[in-house]
């Protein structure tokens, strides 16, 4: 009995090892219908990219182990670099209504897509998106094309990014523009290096503790935590919605920014970039140290006067005044995103600014609904 036993069991094991096998090992099973082009990996169809307004640039990509980096590279190939460097949960795109106007001035612009937004790959999980990955990624696409004597714009996160960029190849970089960003840093003394041991631990517990954010939370409150924890938390980052928040875009606008994202899959470095903020702020303060109070080259402070988030956390902008050479202007009307909503305007101050002689402008702040966006 027990023998017979042993062999029931024994067949019931092999023919599920033979079911399984079958089953797998169909070699015209494709993972191309899973976007999927490494493992944790997808990339966005291309078709997600036809008839989206105002985007009519070519794609150019550089490999990066098992990413692909998608750029913009426009005008002159021997012009004057303009490196345009996007934030969250924006890319490219954003600089549809700049690029026209500094094309048509003789630069050649740079507009790279970070992992995770764009045309660019993206991780699965948001585990894999961490600070350094974009600094070390952007880094490499800069020493790729070996672009030299380049002036810098970064704007929201690609400020975080895009200035740790700079300290790694400072001698590249010729001027910077940063408008309604920052390099988060604890400045020096004993205390301020003994809290950046601290800062990020107790960020991720202070988030943790206060748990999920609602959208209705999120835009119907003035604190930058809402934010974090809506974007962290939530299970499909509403990116149209936050785009027609702050940039006041239209609904069709609204598509173009929702393009690389088929699905909530596609969005994990868009969702997780706002609670990274805190992470390396003893490499910030690293790079404000080696470079940037050592800075002698021209740098533009230009926010925007209705952005709420340097209006409503001014210390990100006080951080870059401990550059030598900062100067500070003022854009009177715009929100969050002014290349939305100013986008020929600021170009034009982009090009005054490597003239010599950057002036505030002012133009009609844009207004939607919040009907449109609920």
């Amino acid at each position: 009995m027990k023998k017979l036993l042993s062999v029931l069991i024994f067949s019931i094991i092999f023919f599920i090892i033979i079911f399984n096998y079958s089953r797998n090992v169909d070699t015209n099973v494709s993972y191309d219908r899973f976007n999927l082009v490494a493992p944790g990996i997808v990339r966005t169809p291309e078709e997600r990219f036809n008839n989206i307004p105002d985007y009519v640039f070519d794609a150019n990509y550089i490999n990066i182990g098992d990413l692909r980096i998608h750029y913009l590279d426009e005008g002159p190939s021997d012009g004057e670099i303009i490196f345009l460097l996007h934030g969250q949960p924006t890319w490219s795109f954003l600089f549809r209504k700049m690029i026209p106007t500094l094309t048509q001035a003789g630069y050649r612009v740079i507009a790279p897509d970070m992992v995770g937004f764009g045309k660019s790959d993206k991780y699965i999980s948001i585990d894999d998106y961490s600070h350094q990955m974009h600094v070390d990624t952007m880094t490499y696409l800069i020493r790729e094309l070996d672009l030299k004597n380049i002036t810098a714009h970064v704007h929201d996160w690609g400020g975080l990014v895009g200035l740790r960029v700079i300290a790694e190849e400072p001698d590249r970089f010729s001027r910077v523009i940063a408008s309604n960003t920052g390099l988060i840093a604890p400045g020096r003394g004993f205390v301020a290096t003994l809290s950046s041991y601290f800062a990020w631990p107790i960020f991720k517990l202070s988030i943790w503790l206060q748990g999920p954010a609602t959208w209705e939370e999120f835009i119907g409150g003035d604190g930058f935590g809402n934010w974090i924890r809506y974007s962290r938390y939530t299970d499909n980052l509403d990116i149209g919605g936050l785009m027609q928040i702050l940039g006041s875009v239209s609904d069709q606008e609204r598509l173009g920014y929702e393009a690389p994202y088929p699905n909530a899959t596609y969005k994990a470095g868009a969702q997780i970039f706002p609670y990274l903020i805190p992470s390396e702020l003893r490499k910030n303060e690293k790079a404000y140290r080696d470079v940037f109070e050592k800075w002698d080259k021209p740098f533009l402070i230009a926010n925007s006067d209705n952005d709420p988030v340097t209006g409503n956390n001014p210390s990100i902008t006080e951080g870059l005044k401990r550059i030598p050479t900062a100067k500070e202007i003022v854009i009177y009307g715009p929100g969050h995103f002014l290349q939305e909503e100013a986008g020929p305007e600021y170009s034009q101050l982009i090009i005054d600014f490597i003239n010599g002689n950057p002036k505030s402008f002012t133009i009609d702040k844009k207004s939607i609904s919040k009907e449109a966006i609920l």
